[in-house]
């Protein structure tokens, strides 16, 4: 446990940036999940819109630290490559 004020501030502060985070993860993989289901679905418009949508929040998160952004970039590719595949 932590003794100082100074690591104690820390302790609260990572608890705090812990909640966000989840929060944010979560809704990044929400938004992803959404591009894998129209995709399987096989409605090519709405997979289109839905990895649209996807983009922004995938890069939303390596600007705030959540993803690295060779993950964002690799997520974008891989759900690109799976809607262009739709015949």
């Amino acid at each position: 446990m932590a003794n100082t004020a100074q690591a104690k501030k820390r302790a609260r502060q990572a608890e705090k940036s812990r909640i966000r985070n989840t929060g944010q993860r979560s809704n990044l993989r929400t938004y992803v999940k959404r591009v894998i289901a129209a995709v399987e679905s096989g409605d090519k418009e709405a997979a289109q819109q839905a990895y649209n949508t996807a983009v922004p929040v995938l890069d939303s998160a390596v600007t705030k630290g959540l993803i690295h952004k060779n993950n964002a970039a690799r997520n974008k590719s891989r759900l690109n490559k799976r809607v262009k595949l739709m015949a």
